[in-house]
């Protein structure tokens, strides 16, 4: 079965709080998504437990850095 769910997220430039869609088909992902309020682009983090609870981080794009930097 394939089901979505959802997340709340404040979004780091603007803290305007972002309901994001989440595939909890997939326990660990990171994206870029834009905020809809300000457009700045986001890098989501997002885990979910074992009992499919969600928890997602939200950074600036440019806080995210190589593993080499």
């Amino acid at each position: 079965m394939h089901y979505t769910d959802t997340a709340q997220v404040h979004c780091p430039y603007c803290d305007a709080l972002q309901t994001l869609v989440l595939d909890p088909s997939i326990p660990e992902q990171e994206y870029t998504e834009d905020c809809q309020t300000c457009c700045q682009p986001m890098v989501l983090a997002v885990h979910l437990d074992p009992m499919h609870a969600p928890y997602v981080a939200a950074r600036r794009e440019d806080d995210v850095h190589s593993p080499g930097d």
